[in-house]
């Protein structure tokens, strides 16, 4: 049997952290669908808390391009596999225009399409409830990544004092 390697552990140890936080802060607030709180804590959790700290307010931007890009698609267009593929491709591509990294990008996407997926009659409020438990994920997240592990950035032991 193969033994998992520390920064793979580190790694589902932060995801699993997060991921239960943001599910355990949903539910108390009383968020409709917690697990969305949750998929994003582990979609978003890094080894490393800068990429973290870095990336958390573009990812959070991505998640209102996200539930803004799925609510307006939804109210124009029929709802299906084109025109949630169509919706997630424009929602990526403003995430990207407005020189976010890929993984707020694909925060974007993923909300825009969970959004014109299971919106009911309500899009507008589903689109926000999504937003918020999404965020609330991505700063379970970033939480969780403030607390230091074992493993550091090797560049930051050769780095100059």
């Amino acid at each position: 049997m193969r033994r998992v390697n520390l920064p793979a552990f580190q790694l589902s140890l932060r995801a699993a952290a997060a991921g239960a936080l943001a599910f355990w802060i949903a539910t108390l607030l009383g968020a409709h669908y917690a697990i969305y709180a949750l998929v994003a804590a582990v979609i978003v959790s890094d080894l490393k808390p800068a990429a973290s700290r870095r990336l958390a307010l573009q990812r959070m931007a991505g998640t209102a391009i996200g539930a803004l890009a799925g609510a307006l698609f939804s109210d124009v267009i029929p709802r299906g596999p084109i025109a949630i593929g169509v919706a997630l491709m424009v929602s990526m591509l403003c995430a990207f225009a407005c020189r976010f990294e890929a993984s707020a990008a694909r925060v974007a996407g993923y909300v825009t399409a969970i959004t014109m997926y299971a919106h009911g009659e309500e899009v507008w409020m589903y689109a926000f409830d999504r937003a918020w438990e999404t965020m609330l994920g991505i700063a379970a997240a970033l939480v969780v990544g403030l607390v230091p592990l074992w493993l550091r950035d090797r560049s930051e032991d050769k780095a100059p004092r």
